[in-house]
């Protein structure tokens, strides 16, 4: 086991928030890096992104609001926090609770001030210390002397920092090289830039292109090995015991190995999506307590007998795609050469219930994690995924429920958000209900009016166009902002930027 002492990830952590530019804080960060020793490096990069390397601990808010007070003296290493949390992670059973609060007590009267902040931070998820993924992965290629191209790539293939950290600080290129499509693993997806028209994708894709319906489902991606079988969400979540009839779909294809990109999504009678909300609500439910069914369909190929097709053109891809699967498994496309046949098949979808089209270049690669202009989604209404800020206390027959929303953009240059303006429309009492629990939760202060929370919650609002506004930071406002639905399946990190609005807007 290392010897670095866990008080010098808090002091480079502090650090890294007071500094301000993007250069300074790589080099805090890859010098905390090197001095790890190699079972370190798992926990401290972890701690470094501001994350726990154990995913579930137990400890909730609650567990940390009582803290004993703090020690005098600096004793914990890396290694030695990363065991008791371990530790707390792995306790179950009768008297878990107590004996969970036993060991959380002693880890903090083992810490000193600077070091029970951290834990704070990293125990509830709320360190803002500017050190975001992508940051740490240019710091690890600088601690590693290895090309950041390599780092990320590795990352989007693997999902996870800490694996990436070790083997580029213990293997170097050599060893990020090694990181590749693992059957079983999930990766990052590639996602869809938006556009407001057909006109609009054609020019970003190029003609001939592909247009596939854009399903109102979930983002499922389904890994096969032999009769193993996995289904992850958008955010690589697994979600396999929750969707049996995916997995028993996936099965029955006539195919050893294979890792499919498609969406699931519940049905009607005439066969049409039910409400969004519906598939998502099902997609979230443990065991067979509901009775809905989703059903999967795939539009993409990365994987097949053994072969990676990450890097081969769509084109390739989806021939294997269409060689392997039944028709019905398939998402709705076609290739088109004109507007007029690529808004034909716009119309189509949208006629037909689905949330529009996703036009695609053939001769792309699949561009794991990247939203590049390769696809294109087009949706018959402006829409962006935004963060929740803040909620209002409802009057009236809303009094008692969280109602009004404040709304944030993403903004990619300090990694906080900035308020576009607040919304009650569209809101139903169902929803009305499902959000005042959930933002309960999420609540870090009530002033009796305006509940401030966790900005973590994304929710898909649609409107009118973007005008000016004094009234907030980012000087632009929505217009006749609405509620469609929220998105469990998006993390805030994947909201949509200010930059997307303020484009939206004509450059506003």
């Amino acid at each position: 086991m290392g010897f670095v002492r866990f008080i010098d990830i808090a002091a480079t952590s502090a650090a890294v928030a007071r500094t301000g530019g993007r250069k300074a804080k790589i080099e805090l960060l890859a010098g905390a890096l090197r001095r790890l020793a190699d079972d370190e490096i798992a926990a401290g990069s972890a701690y470094l992104a501001g994350e726990l390397r154990q995913r579930q601990t137990g400890v909730g808010h609650a567990g940390l609001r009582e803290r004993p007070a703090p020690a005098a003296e600096p004793t914990l290493t890396v290694g030695a926090v990363d065991a008791a949390i371990a530790e707390i992670a792995a306790v179950a059973g009768t008297g878990s609770q107590a004996r969970r609060r036993q060991l959380l007590g002693a880890l903090f009267a083992a810490a000193t001030t600077d070091e029970q902040r951290l834990l704070v931070g990293l125990f509830s998820g709320e360190l803002r210390q500017g050190a975001q993924a992508g940051l740490l992965a240019e710091a690890i290629a600088v601690a590693a002397q290895v090309p950041v191209a390599a780092v990320r790539r590795s990352l989007l293939l693997c999902g996870d920092l800490k694996q990436v950290a070790v083997a580029a600080l213990t293997g170097g290129a050599p060893a990020l090289a090694g990181i590749g499509l693992r059957v079983g693993t999930p990766l990052s997806p590639m996602l869809a830039q938006s556009a407001p028209d057909v006109g609009a994708a054609l020019l970003a894709t190029g003609t001939p292109a592909v247009v596939d319906t854009k399903l109102d489902g979930i983002r499922i991606q389904v890994h096969r090995s032999g009769d193993e079988v996995a289904v992850f969400t958008r955010s690589l979540d697994d979600i396999t015991e929750r969707l049996p009839e995916v997995v028993a779909a996936v099965r029955a294809l006539p195919l050893r190995e294979v890792v499919l990109d498609g969406e699931a999504m519940a049905l009607d009678e005439r066969g049409r999506p039910r409400p969004f909300q519906e598939t998502s609500s099902r997609a979230a439910t443990r065991g067979k307590s509901n009775p809905l069914a989703l059903v999967p369909y795939f539009f993409d190929l990365l994987h097949l007998d053994g072969a990676d097709l990450l890097d081969e053109p769509g084109r390739v891809r989806w021939a294997a795609l269409a060689d392997g699967l039944p028709a019905g498994l398939i998402v709705g496309r076609e290739t088109v050469g004109t507007e007029e046949q690529a808004a034909a098949a716009f119309a189509a979808a949208v006629g037909a219930g689905q949330e529009g089209v996703v036009v695609k270049a053939p001769d792309a690669s699949y561009d794991v994690g990247r939203r590049g202009s390769a696809w294109v989604k087009v949706k018959p209404r402006h829409t962006l995924d935004l963060v929740v800020l803040a909620v209002e206390w409802g009057h009236g027959r809303r009094r008692g429920w969280l109602s009004n929303l404040h709304l944030g953009a993403r903004d990619p240059r300090t990694g906080g958000f900035v308020m576009l303006g607040k919304t009650f429309k569209g809101l139903t009492d169902e929803l009305l209900r499902w959000q005042t629990e959930r933002f309960k939760q999420l609540a870090v202060d009530d002033d009796g009016w305006v509940v401030r929370v966790r900005p973590e919650q994304v929710v898909e609002i649609a409107f009118d166009g973007v005008q000016t506004s004094p009234r907030y930071p980012g000087g632009v406002a929505l217009r006749f902002a609405r509620v469609l639905r929220y998105r469990e399946d998006k993390t805030a990190a994947e909201a949509d930027t200010i930059d997307a609005v303020r484009a939206i807007g004509g450059g506003l």
